[in-house]
């Protein structure tokens, strides 16, 4: 597997990403859409999610396809961002047909960056309008690091960031990762200059610093003084491919093992880990059951480097209370 031209979840022909921030909140969205609706499901791994419409995207239930997902800041009033998103594309006259009206299908889901040192004081909530303006802004490519979704996240001890990255299998398949890594665990062990997903590398795309060494990062802090809904890493795995909503679904159970790969520990309870599936449809495959293996693997290898090219890429900006991975190893 090699990445594609963008390495950026892009690579899927048809979608594009926005990104929509507010430096003085240090918190923002990022939303991805696609030139019409997408095949869509989602996995829930961790102790204190935050989402909205996730249910309709169960196998079982009635709604075929998605408008645009969300991921944002803000913990539980950040899920106002998936409202200005859905108006925006009302406006747009975008969304499901229900007798002439048309109704936005936007699940999103949210990371708690309320004690990240920004301006939480605001008057009005600021994540319906961020949302709007992550979709307005959807591009082929995008900022990662300390930008959308992933402005004020933390990884640990360090800061957390926005991660993408894409891979193109053998059979021409195209897969890609979009996150916010904002993890009660580390994507490096303490004091070790090297992150846990080195081994699925690709070009130096997260500084080519080479594997951690062998024993490093055996214990794990057992708390970290944190309260449940305080983390949470959320993404979104995507592909060409042509699948349905259980295939989707079990696309997104392979790619939570890229989470484990990235980050240690993963799925606690004290994170609400999420993945979004989706796929356009364009490619058929030849052998779904069998290629869904490679699939499964791909989207496993392409979150883990996703999630370190979101630690990677962040930038230390006034009135950060952590410091970003760079800074803090000198690299």
């Amino acid at each position: 597997m090699k990445p594609g031209p963008r390495n950026l979840i892009t690579d899927v022909e048809g979608l594009r990403v926005g990104n929509a921030d507010d430096g003085s909140v240090k918190s923002g969205v990022t939303v991805l859409a696609a030139d019409r609706p997408i095949t869509a499901s989602v996995h829930v791994m961790g102790g204190a999610p935050g989402t909205r419409e996730t249910d309709l995207l169960a196998p079982d239930k009635l709604v075929p396809a998605v408008d645009a997902l969300v991921l944002s800041g803000g913990s539980a009033l950040g899920l106002d961002a998936a409202s200005g998103v859905a108006n925006a594309l009302r406006a747009a006259g975008i969304g499901f047909d229900v007798a002439g009206q048309k109704v936005p299908i936007v699940p999103a889901a949210i990371l708690f960056d309320l004690l990240n040192g920004g301006d939480k004081g605001w008057d009005e909530n600021p994540y319906a309008a961020l949302g709007a303006a992550a979709w307005r802004a959807r591009s082929e490519t995008f900022a990662l690091g300390t930008a959308g979704a992933g402005t004020g996240a933390t990884a640990g001890a360090l800061k957390g960031g926005l991660g993408s990255a894409s891979a193109v299998l053998g059979n021409g398949v195209t897969v890609g990762a979009l996150v916010a890594v904002n993890a009660h665990g580390a994507a490096a062990p303490d004091g070790v200059a090297h992150l846990w997903a080195a081994p699925w590398e690709q070009g130096g795309e997260f500084g080519g610093l080479g594997p951690v060494p062998a024993g490093a990062g055996t214990d794990v802090a057992l708390s970290g003084g944190l309260t449940p809904a305080q983390n949470t890493t959320i993404g979104i795995i995507a592909t060409d491919a042509a699948l349905d909503k259980t295939q989707c679904q079990r696309l997104a159970v392979a790619a939570h093992d890229g989470f484990a790969r990235a980050l240690v520990p993963s799925h606690t309870p004290f994170d609400g880990d999420l993945i979004f599936a989706a796929s356009t449809g364009a490619r058929k495959l030849d052998d779904p059951v069998g290629e869904s293996v490679a699939l499964g693997h791909a989207a496993a290898t392409v979150m883990a480097r996703a999630i370190a090219r979101g630690i990677w890429e962040a930038e230390g900006v006034p009135g950060d209370i952590v410091p970003t991975f760079r800074a803090h190893h000198g690299v």
